[in-house]
């Protein structure tokens, strides 16, 4: 038990590092807990930061932003405070991880997908949003799961709850990007052949909206385009857009935040 209490204090990192970064491991290798839950309930008085985690059965330990708090303890996929992180990438980008884990950054779709994949556990994805007004949403989703390349890391989720209203499975205007894969400028998964908005014919929502998301037919929801400042954040095609939270134009949020967590925690065995 001494090793499992002593992970913490030994993978806390209080520097910035950049997510694409991992630390290769051998065969059979652990470096890390699977998630941070783990670490939260092996180490009850561990503080938010960088730890360093391995999903199980996959083959190398990377870092990632362990958020512990009064909702509980979450794995951060991805953070959004300004412009300095561009989010307009391509694919390998999004595969593999981008920005800083304790600033803005993606955390890479391979290690998101390798968290979730296992089907004898579920899990909850959390997204927190804030406006530029002072004011702030969420939104969460049981049974969270992204699936491996072979699907482009496509989505899956569950029962919602929440303030911000349910704009992955159009809750705004009908387009449900549950079940979708993930595009990119350089990857088109999008279904539009074209999509019509009006008088508007769009080939394929990156063109718009820029950054990497599980498009279908463009959606509600989208997390990873441009980023603007207060008041000229109203009306932009590309954005920070959770559509069913703030209207009736398109609405670019001041910070955005999501994250996992195990909708059952780990049991001590001991």
């Amino acid at each position: 038990m001494g090793g499992l209490l002593g992970w913490s204090g030994l993978m806390l990192s209080l520097v910035s590092i950049c997510s694409a970064q991992t630390q290769k491991s051998g065969p059979g290798h652990t470096g890390g807990p699977p998630d941070c839950s783990y670490i939260q309930t092996f180490s009850p008085h561990g503080a938010s930061g960088v730890y360093v985690i391995q999903p199980e059965g996959f083959k190398y330990s990377f870092q990632a932003y362990c958020e512990m708090g009064g909702h509980g303890t979450w794995t951060v996929i991805q953070r959004r405070t300004g412009g300095a992180v561009a989010f307009e990438r391509e694919w390998a980008a999004y595969k593999n991880g981008f920005g800083f884990l304790t600033w803005d950054h993606w955390l890479g779709l391979e290690k998101i997908s390798a968290m979730t994949k296992d089907t004898s556990r579920r899990w909850k994805l959390r997204v927190d949003l804030w406006d530029f007004e002072g004011g702030s949403a969420y939104a969460e989703y049981e049974d969270f799961r992204v699936g491996d390349e072979s699907t482009n890391y496509r989505l899956s989720v569950g029962r919602y709850s929440g303030t911000a209203g349910d704009a992955i499975r159009g809750a705004y205007h009908g387009i449900d990007q549950n079940g979708f894969g993930f595009s990119t400028i350089d990857r088109d998964n999008d279904g539009c052949d074209p999509c019509l908005f009006g008088d508007i014919a769009v080939g394929e929502c990156t063109e718009y909206e820029r950054g990497g998301w599980w498009y279908s037919k463009c959606g509600s929801a989208s997390l990873n385009g441009d980023w603007h400042p207060k008041g000229d954040n109203v009306g932009w095609f590309s954005g920070l857009h959770w559509l069913t939270w703030k209207g009736p134009g398109p609405y670019s949020a001041k910070a955005t935040r999501m994250m996992i967590t195990p909708m059952l925690p780990y049991q001590k065995m001991f």
